[in-house]
This record gives C-alpha cells, structure tokens and sequence, in this order.
C-alpha cells in the first residue's frame, strides 16, 4: 500500500513538523527508542575492507609489549640500538676526552710564566672545555637510547711542546690541526657504523651536531697555520697571540 502525503503538508519552516520527536511520541512509526543493530563479516570477508581499518594498535603492540624487558637492569628506553653504536659511541667519548686532554696540557704548557703567550692559553683552554662538552653530549645520547656509558682509559699527553725549527706556537696549532682532523675521522667511522645498522637516529645526530662544526674548525685552524708558517718565530707570534686574545 502507497502512503502519499498531501500537498499542503509541510516538513520544515513555517509548517508543523511530522518528524520532530515531541509532536510523534504516542505514534509507533516515529518512537524515541532506537533499535540496535549488530554487523558481522562473512566468513573470508577482509575485516580492513569492511571497516576501513588500515592500523590496529591492540594488535601491533603486542609485539612490542613482548620486547619490554621487566629487569630493572636492563634499559626500558632502548629501541632499535644496536650493539655496534653503543660500543661505537664509547669509542668517541674516549677520543673526545683524549683530545680535550691534549689541549689542556697545551694551554697549561703556553700559561706557563717563561712562555707567556696568554692568547695561546685562552685558545686551548677553550679548545679542551668544548671537546670536553662534545663527550658530555655524546654521554647524553647514550643514555637516552639506552646504551650503557663505559668510560675508557686516557693517555698521559706530553707537557713539552717547543719545537726547535718550527717553534712552539706553530707546532702545536700544527698538532691541534691533526687532532681536529683525527676527530674528524672518527666522527666519520662513527656515522658509517649508523649507516651500517639502518640507525637513522645515529646518523642524524652526528651529521647535525658535529660534521659541520668539525669542518669548520678544520678550516679555521689551517688559516692559522698558514699565517704561523708566514711569519715564523720572531716577533709576529706575540702579535698572533694578541689576535687570538682579542678574539677571546
């Protein structure tokens, strides 16, 4: 049977409303309860289909939850770390504190009261506290991937630095000029071991927090060997010791 309305009813507007709740509550065509319905698959029917689903979180973390270690010795942050980058990262903190070793002996050795090139001092005194710092970060990192902080043994540097054809000053920016590059290098080997374990983490906080500093001071400690190589022994190193004063 058709049911057709008349003409001159209305359903919105000005005109009475059919549809709204109030004015039908005691019609069992339009009643306020609403009917619960359930939907089932088909048996074979693709779940993710049917719902549009395409990440189930319950699901796939329970294959992390497996992994979450319930030792208290062992690390509860550490994910995707590999042993090689942790031992790696040990590595470079010990190169780290090495070379900030060797910059301390330097500028001890040019504060020295029958030296007194106070320009030197202040530069490798800045040189030992920012290597020092790069290890402290490194530290850091370790520690925030769940790696183990294990420091290494620190060799005694020399505490004489004159050098008898080239002189003090040139001999030992020659030699920082060798350890920023030798970092350089580790730093290097260090990135290739994040390459090497798909450490994407790894790779971007070396390649972000020390690379471009590296060169740069490679860069920067070359243009200083030039000039020392230019001038010599005499006189223009005070006025080199000077520059580097003022600039501290």
């Amino acid at each position: 049977m058709l049911l057709k309305a008349s003409p001159a009813l209305s359903l919105s507007g000005g005109g009475t409303n059919l549809f709204h709740p109030s004015r039908n509550s005691s019609n069992p065509l339009f009643s306020s309860r609403r009917s619960t319905f359930s939907v089932k698959a088909a048996k074979g029917t693709n779940t993710k289909s049917l719902t549009g689903v395409v990440f189930e979180p319950f699901e796939e973390v329970k294959r992390e939850m497996d992994l979450v270690p319930t030792t208290p010795l062992v690390s509860l942050a550490r994910h995707k770390f590999h042993d090689d980058s942790e031992s790696a990262i040990n590595d470079q903190i010990n190169v780290e504190y090495n070379v900030s070793y060797i910059y301390h002996a330097l500028y001890a050795y040019f504060d020295r009261d029958n030296v007194g090139l106070k320009g030197f001092a202040r530069f490798f005194n800045d040189s030992s506290l920012e290597e020092r710092g790069h290890a402290e970060k490194f530290m850091e990192y370790q520690n925030k991937r769940g790696g183990r902080v294990k420091l290494q043994s620190i060799l005694m540097p020399v505490s004489e630095f004159d050098h008898e054809e080239k002189g003090d000053a040139l001999y030992a920016m020659e030699l920082a000029l060798s350890l920023e590059k030798l970092t350089n290098e580790k730093l290097l080997k260090l990135q290739s071991v994040g390459v090497k374990n798909n450490d994407v983490q790894l790779v971007d906080f070396v390649e972000s927090e020390f690379l471009g500093d590296q060169v740069g001071a490679i860069k920067k400690i070359s243009e200083y060997v030039a000039q020392l190589r230019r001038m010599g022994k005499g006189h223009g190193v005070w006025h080199f010791d000077q520059m580097l004063l003022n600039e501290g």
